[in-house]
């Protein structure tokens, strides 16, 4: 398969190589679930300022994008590269609470899933090299999707929650190539 050149600006997101079928895949979701939610959820729509919906649509769409982008070899190996980047990507990751915010879903589920996500991500990253990263990572996960089903009746905050953690914890977090 050929690999393309993204553009430097774009490094963060696809890294320095991408597959086509990688980034098809990434903008798929980037599209797919804000419309997935806009469809099933039609009165989050109703019920908050139009620019909120917006930026609550964008933050969805960067979520969602990125559960898929930090799968592939271009993006870990872009921040395998870049161990400091790494945290700084987990320390600017407030999306779950902005989207809460924004749509007037419940702010204290969003900051329980937010923080145990961070601190799993943390904790994740610390495990670099560790040959059960991906385990722990996955059992984080696990443990955090698991508590924004229990936590809320919230269906969009729910699915937000889980794409969020699934990115941050288990995509992002967990060194892909060096793990193995």
């Amino acid at each position: 398969m050929t690999l393309l050149r993204i553009p430097s600006p774009l490094h963060d997101v696809f890294g320095a190589r991408q597959r086509q079928l990688a980034i098809a895949l990434v903008v798929l979701a980037a599209f797919g679930v804000p419309l997935a939610l806009a469809v099933t959820e039609p009165h989050l729509l109703a019920v908050v300022a139009p620019w909120r919906v917006v930026f609550a649509a964008l933050l969805v769409a960067d979520v969602a994008a990125g559960a898929v982008a930090n799968l592939t070899a271009g993006t870990n190996d872009h921040y395998a590269e870049r161990p400091a980047s790494r945290w700084v990507f987990i320390a600017v990751h407030l999306h779950l609470p902005a989207v809460a915010v924004l749509l007037d879903l419940p702010i204290v589920v969003a900051l329980v899933v937010w923080a145990g996500t961070i601190a799993g991500a943390v904790t994740v990253n610390l495990l670099r090299g560790h040959p059960e990263q991906q385990v722990v990572a996955g059992t984080i996960f696990v443990a955090i999707a698991t508590a924004a089903v229990l936590l809320t009746d919230a269906r969009a905050l729910t699915l937000v929650g889980i794409l969020f953690a699934f990115k941050v914890v288990y995509a992002f977090a967990v060194d892909h190539e060096g793990s193995q």
